[in-house]
């Protein structure tokens, strides 16, 4: 990556988030700080971390609910970062998603290694041109054909298919959808999914639902 790396830190203790976001600027980092779950929610959408370094004791909504909430991200690298060692914790951490888990006091260095690592893993690079069959779409000019035709789409029609482009063959909840479209609190509901599926499909001419599939009782699937 030629642009700096974005880490999110969510901690209630000052002084953790202190040290993490001088230590890691240092290191090269973009760093920014939250100090709950509503502080980092409100984040995500305006810095658009690359990872995410969580604690999981914080008043309100704890680092598992966040999570769990942050995961709807799948590029979204999650290192949880807390005092609770036992077993179930770290357990109970990665079935809600997070990639790493590292108990307190840890080590620096080896909290860079992992961010590092984990983000080699992920191989997200800010790639700016999505291709899928018939579609086509240029993030840079907001530009999508189909069959090198151009389609005018709506904001929210564009970022949904932005979306499905970006999870090929994975099935998106409404729930998914509506937070990662619309925003993680908005009181939106499951009919408005359904009206942007609608229309969208329309306008891409997949009538036939093959590219926009529905899996009943779970949500939607760009097609194989």
């Amino acid at each position: 990556m030629s642009q700096k790396i974005r880490l999110l830190v969510v901690d209630d203790e000052e002084s953790i988030r202190d040290l993490l976001a001088i230590g890691l600027g240092h290191r090269g980092f973009d760093v920014k700080t939250a100090s709950d779950a509503r502080e980092a929610l409100a984040m995500v959408g305006t810095f658009a971390p690359h990872a995410a370094i969580v604690d999981v004791m914080m008043p309100g909504e704890d680092g598992f609910q966040l999570t769990r909430r942050l995961r709807q991200d799948p590029n979204l690298y999650i290192v949880m970062l807390t005092a609770r060692d036992a077993v179930s914790d770290r357990v109970q951490g990665l079935d809600d998603g997070a990639d790493d888990y590292l108990i307190k006091p840890f080590d620096f260095d080896e909290l860079v290694a992992r961010i590092n690592a984990g983000l080699r893993r992920v191989q997200r690079d800010d790639a700016s041109n999505w291709q899928f069959q018939n579609i086509s779409m240029d993030d840079v000019s907001h530009r999508v054909t189909v069959d090198q035709e151009l389609v005018q789409l709506t904001a929210k029609e564009y970022e949904l298919l932005r979306y499905l482009l970006l999870n090929p063959g994975r099935v998106l909840s409404k729930n998914q959808i509506l937070q990662h479209v619309w925003g993680y609190d908005f009181p939106g509901d499951d009919n408005l999914v359904e009206v942007h599926i609608s229309s969208l499909r329309d306008k891409i001419h997949d009538r036939s639902k093959s590219l926009i599939q529905t899996v009943r009782g779970f949500g939607y699937r760009l097609g194989d």
